[in-house]
């Protein structure tokens, strides 16, 4: 099939796309905290929704009068300037939520969003989520504390690139990931499945796929990290000593 910017909707040709049950929207850590009966108004009015590898789910400066919760695959949040240069803001994946913004401000899409492999998420329309968020105030300081969360996110990610060199970016990353992720450690070890692509974490940290390359054995030769399979044994306490590397 062919790459293209149409969701392919699932149950198509059998009455529609699927409504989507509240016990599906709890796993979300937005929706965690929701009453039943909030979870119950929201699901009501969210359908579920596909994409192929490579579809645009939105583009910079569509109306933007949606969210989309992620249940399966990966999408990428991208800036290009007319040159053609990307920047990686985000790499979003199961249970994350994408297009939130419009839901408060109905501002265009100040981003542009790529499935990066087979991608469905559960689908909410703003006029549904403001008929039901003044009637469930929990929902709207969901959202706020959601916001506030990704606002951090964002600072975290800026202060890296303006003021540290790039391996210690690359150091901040992987902290930070580690961070996000459940304990599967081995000793004094945890071990770490990045769900992006060298290329990616490239355009994340802005720099060159070759010079993170290079950050990642450098990092490997100092017994920081080491490669298992596909994951890597990550030394936190090594990581944590370069952590404070020299401004750039």
């Amino acid at each position: 099939m062919a790459t293209g910017d149409r969701p392919l909707f699932k149950g198509a040709g059998h009455g529609g796309p699927q409504r989507a049950p509240p016990s599906r929207l709890q796993s979300f850590p937005i929706f965690s905290a929701l009453s039943a009966e909030s979870l119950a108004e929201l699901a009501q009015g969210m359908r579920e929704q596909q994409w192929g590898p490579g579809q645009l789910v939105f583009a910079r400066g569509d109306a933007g009068d949606q969210m989309f919760a992620i249940l399966s695959g990966r999408v990428r949040l991208t800036l290009s300037s007319a040159r053609g240069r990307e920047i990686v803001l985000r790499t979003l994946g199961p249970l994350d939520i994408l297009g939130e913004m419009a839901l408060i401000d109905g501002e265009p899409r100040s981003a542009d969003a790529t499935a990066a492999e087979a991608t469905s998420c559960l689908v909410l329309h703003r006029a549904r989520f403001e008929a039901v968020a003044q009637r469930r105030p929990d929902i709207g300081m969901a959202m706020a504390r959601h916001l506030c969360s990704n606002l951090r996110e964002t600072n975290f990610q800026m202060e890296s690139i303006a003021l540290y060199d790039l391996q210690t970016r690359l150091v901040r990353f992987l902290l930070h990931t580690l961070a996000h992720m459940p304990d599967t450690g081995q000793g004094n070890l945890r071990r770490l499945t990045l769900s992006v692509s060298q290329a990616e974490v490239s355009a994340i940290l802005g720099a060159s796929r070759p010079k993170i390359s290079q950050a990642f054995q450098t990092l490997i030769s100092v017994g920081a990290i080491r490669r298992d399979g596909d994951a890597l044994l990550c030394d936190v306490a090594a990581l944590t000593d370069l952590c404070e590397g020299p401004a750039d």
